[in-house]
């Protein structure tokens, strides 16, 4: 006899979709150790809302530019409800992200000052070509 589908049960195609990601990156995340991999029921795996939550919370925080490693690290902290732990790492990354910002500044108001030079229509070699070959 074939189950019927609960709604909170979705199996790994519309688990993916429920967290706009493609399927193998939900496999991905199962071989990283960052999801369960389920028990198969009438020879299909199925995934709950939790396992959803938990998904786009992966998302999220890799969007937010945490490693996978410190991504398994949230998730151990969340269990734990251990938060000045989780407010240190988020600071530590947001610091890192500030530095990275700042550097992504300096390269556009240098790239924007080599289109400037290029414009001008001097002769001779591409300011901007030369510039990368320093």
């Amino acid at each position: 006899m074939v189950r019927s589908q609960h709604p909170h049960e979705l199996t790994i195609g519309k688990f993916a979709a429920a967290a706009n990601v493609g399927v193998e990156t939900v496999r991905f995340y199962q071989r990283r150790g960052l999801l369960a991999t389920p028990k198969r029921i009438d020879g299909i795996r199925r995934y709950s809302e939790t396992d959803v939550s938990r998904l786009r919370f992966i998302r999220q925080a890799q969007t937010a530019g945490f490693t996978l490693e410190e991504i398994r690290q949230l998730l151990a902290l969340d269990s734990g409800e251990d938060r000045s732990a989780v407010r240190e790492m988020a600071t530590k990354r947001l610091a890192e992200l500030d530095a990275r910002m700042e550097d992504l500044q300096r390269a556009r108001s240098s790239l924007q000052t080599l289109v400037s030079e290029c414009a001008i229509g001097k002769k001779g070699p591409c300011p901007i070509l030369k510039s990368f070959e320093a």
